[in-house]
């Protein structure tokens, strides 16, 4: 009598992205450059805190409202040096008008998210604004210090799960 194993297909190695121009990337597995690829990073990236994506809802945050403060996030490298890309770059990035822009950074402003500083330049237009976001730094604190109470208390539930183990009763001695 012979067993049947169950066939399975070899998995194939996992490669490192690489291209003529990028050699592979040899990192942890867990990296930014292992799991976007080196070019990728090489060719910048941005420290965006999760709660401002999580809880976004609550914030009041629309999808365009995140969007614009995304971009503005990017050109936020420094917090003494405060973001100011044009109305008119935002909107090309995100693919609507610099009206659309104006509107949403108002409506932020309104809702205390941003403070638009206005630069007066001499002559007719003004230079860039300058965007200083740490008002939604000041929002987003207490909705990660409730993010980080609500995943303690799910630990702390998850541990005493384990900890209650159903003992089964001792047979009767005779």
């Amino acid at each position: 009598m012979t067993s049947k194993k169950a066939a399975t297909a070899p998995k194939p190695p996992v490669a490192p992205l690489s291209t003529p121009e990028t050699p592979a990337v040899t990192t942890k597995k867990n990296s930014n450059a292992a799991k976007w690829g080196k070019a990728s990073m090489d060719a910048g990236w941005t420290c965006v805190p999760n709660i401002l994506i999580h809880r976004q809802k609550t914030l009041g945050i629309d999808a365009i409202d995140l969007n614009i403060l995304l971009h503005l996030i990017t050109y936020w490298w420094e917090d003494e040096n405060l973001p100011h890309p044009s109305k008119e770059t935002l909107a090309r990035s995100i693919g609507v008008s610099a009206s659309t822009i104006q509107r949403h950074i108002r409506g932020m402003e309104a809702a205390q998210l941003l403070k638009r500083i206005i630069r007066p330049k001499t002559g007719e237009k003004n230079d860039t604004n300058l965007y200083d976001l740490t008002p939604l730094r000041a929002i987003l604190e207490p909705h990660a210090l409730v993010e980080l109470e609500e995943r303690k208390t799910s630990r702390d539930k998850k541990r005493e799960r384990k900890t209650k183990v159903a003992k089964a009763p001792k047979a009767p001695t005779t």
